[in-house]
């Protein structure tokens, strides 16, 4: 038999420990069981049950508090995406699939969602967009985070800051520079309107219009620079 690797037994201490808040055992927010306690229950050492909890720390589940104890997060943030997504940066496609995906989704909820002040705040970026023809790259994250957003939905939300911004890096990685700020500009307008008059198969329509277009170019660019 082969020896259990001790990163192994950390493995499956934080498999079982997020096992606890799946199953309902314990929820978002509750007090963990003491140091003490959790050796006791899954019948390992204090180091690994240490190091299973500082993976969990760092991946935003859990949140040590000096002198009250270890709790779970009320809402579970950005970094256990953030962590996939860096496993995954070298390959392009998923990443552009994988916006395409979570964004054509978040669209179609947003255009039943969407304040007044949302549309106003992308009707302002629009607005700057237009007067931004040489880099309008954090006014186009911002104006599809709001969209995101606008989906209201906490689930999803801790997915789309790092995918946006892994797309960026993407960007840069093969730098992308064929970007046609008119046309651009025409298929974010023609998303809004979709969102102002709240109609979301017309919202998904011109979203995956837009992304389809980007994804078109880059994996254009990523062939010729294979070549």
């Amino acid at each position: 038999m082969k020896t259990v690797k001790r990163q192994t037994m950390s493995k499956q201490v934080v498999d079982q420990i997020i096992e606890l808040l799946t199953s309902r055992q314990l929820n978002p927010g509750d007090k963990l069981p003491t140091e003490s306690e959790l050796t006791d229950l899954l019948f390992v050492s204090r180091p690994v049950l240490r190091e299973a909890l500082s993976s969990l720390e760092t991946m935003g589940i859990i949140q040590r508090k000096t002198r009250e104890g270890t709790y779970f997060a009320n809402k579970i943030g950005s970094k256990p995406f953030s962590i996939m997504l860096a496993l995954s940066a070298g390959d392009i496609p998923s990443v552009m699939e994988a916006r395409m995906a979570l964004e054509l989704g978040l669209v179609t909820m947003a255009a039943e969602k969407i304040t007044d002040n949302q549309l106003a705040a992308l009707e302002a970026l629009l607005q700057t967009m237009s007067s931004s023809k040489e880099d309008y790259l954090d006014i186009d994250r911002e104006f599809h985070r709001t969209i995101a957003y606008s989906a209201n939905n906490p689930i999803l939300e801790g997915s789309i800051d790092p995918l946006l911004s892994m797309f960026d890096e993407t960007l840069n990685q093969i730098a992308l520079t064929d970007r046609d700020h008119a046309v651009t500009l025409q298929e974010h307008q023609n998303i809004f309107e979709a969102l102002k008059k709240r109609e979301p198969i017309a919202a998904y329509t011109s979203m995956y219009i837009h992304l389809n277009h980007v994804r078109e170019k880059v994996m254009k660019k990523l062939n010729e620079n294979r070549i």
